[in-house]
């Protein structure tokens, strides 16, 4: 709940911050991709460390050290202060995926209907959080103001961390060896590539800053296939991606992130900076996403029971592409009723063909290489976020409110029909998951 509270409630957060702080659009793209690039880049390595020393700890290491990190990010006296802080959010959100999962499938292994129950909680948790941030965020902004936003997480953590007290520790495997090497790249490699298309509005393409962290990107993913090719418990197995349904679902994923939280990034400045929004009323404005999702989650299953694999994606993607589309149209002085049919088409694609996508994957590999794979999509989908606010900056950058949020959606449109198209061309052998 607290790993996706923050999402919301930062995004809200934005214009607010880009006064207190004194902020430019490049300070504010960091304070949101230095959690999400973290927490994308170190998942898969968390749950081997998870493995290791047993879920319990696991999770109460991520709690603590989210408990920490809020109250840096609370303090934080300028940006630079708050990005590092937000950092190692990521970190320690990482941690606490992977280990929730174990400890709920550990805590109900001999009572299957109880773990049904139990892991619809877990899920239905995302998205209270969402409804959560958005209208209890903007109550704090406007009158406690943004350091409230992080100081929130304290009681939340404390919380937490007295009832997970109480759980047995997991089975530990000290054997799960961790591939060091291949998560280095990563971080790197990802750190990179976001910092390259941040930093091109404010130091301009020809920069050789610019240039030597796109080309640094490109070495570290270069290297990383190498020595997961050759590692003998790699981070990500190679040998998934030579499975078509495999790499079509990541693809999926990556294009539908992409495109939601490249919207709430622009959304959020432009009710606020432009359209004079509060941040209560700015929160309010996004509960129909919320509706909207949870509604798509629920008719997901019998989509894919109906329908199968194919068709939820194919049609979530498309549906959501018909909400930018919507949206691109958008001009100075429209009303909120103008807006609402996008902030319901878009989070409605998203809940169609998110959980087809995750069933996709977990049904593509080895009963064995589940846990990886299921890391492996929920590190594609805050990849997706990163990138999604990265490229969102840099069009806005280029284009201001107007042209800017028109390219948005044009770019969120191209990526989801090729996930639609690839899923409709590519998926027709493909049994519902």
């Amino acid at each position: 709940m607290i790993v996706q509270l923050d999402v919301t409630i930062v995004n809200l957060a934005l214009p607010t911050l880009a006064v207190d702080l004194r902020s430019d659009l490049a300070g504010l793209q960091w304070v949101m991709d230095a959690y999400t690039l973290l927490f994308a880049s170190l998942l898969l390595s968390a749950g081997a460390l998870s493995d290791r020393i047993g879920a319990r700890r696991s999770f109460l290491l991520g709690l603590g050290g989210f408990l920490l990190a809020s109250i840096a990010c609370g303090l934080a006296g300028n940006v630079a202060q708050l990005v590092a802080a937000r950092a190692l959010q990521g970190v320690f959100a990482a941690l606490l995926v992977p280990s929730s999962l174990t400890l709920l499938n550990h805590a109900f292994a001999h009572d299957p209907p109880r773990r049904a129950r139990a892991l619809a909680v877990w899920t239905a948790s995302g998205a209270a959080a969402a409804t959560l941030g958005s209208v209890a965020g903007g109550a704090l902004l406007q009158t406690l103001g943004w350091r409230s936003i992080f100081l929130v997480n304290l009681p939340i953590c404390a919380v937490g961390i007295a009832l997970v007290w109480r759980l047995a520790e997991t089975p530990r495997r000290p054997e799960r060896a961790l591939d060091l090497a291949g998560q280095l790249l990563a971080v790197v490699g990802l750190a990179a590539l976001i910092a390259a298309i941040i930093e091109t509005p404010r130091l301009g393409a020809q920069h050789p800053a610019v240039w030597s962290a796109a080309a640094l990107a490109v070495v570290c993913a270069l290297a990383f296939v190498a020595v997961e090719s050759r590692a003998a418990q790699p981070l990500l197995p190679p040998r998934l991606f030579a499975r078509p349904r495999f790499s079509l679902a990541l693809l999926s994923a990556l294009a539908v992130s992409l495109a939601y939280y490249s919207l709430l990034f622009a959304m959020s400045l432009y009710l606020q900076q432009f359209a004079g929004y509060t941040a209560l009323q700015a929160g309010l404005a996004y509960l129909p996403l919320a509706a909207a999702f949870i509604a798509a989650n629920l008719l997901s299953a019998r989509v894919l029971a109906r329908h199968g694999v194919r068709a939820a994606i194919a049609l979530g993607s498309a549906v959501c592409a018909a909400g930018f589309a919507w949206l691109s149209r958008l001009a100075p002085g429209d009303s909120y009723l103008w807006i609402l049919p996008a902030f319901l088409a878009i989070p409605a694609g998203m809940g169609l063909a998110m959980p087809a996508a995750t069933g996709l994957i977990l049904s593509s590999v080895e009963r064995e290489q589940s846990g990886t794979a299921a890391a492996a999509i929920n590190a594609v989908r805050q990849t997706g976020a990163a990138l999604g606010v990265a490229l969102c900056g840099l069009l806005l950058a280029g284009g201001g409110p107007g042209a800017g949020m028109r390219t948005v959606c044009y770019v969120a449109i191209a990526a989801l029909l090729v996930s639609a198209a690839l899923a409709w061309a590519c998926l027709r052998e493909a049994p519902s998951p």
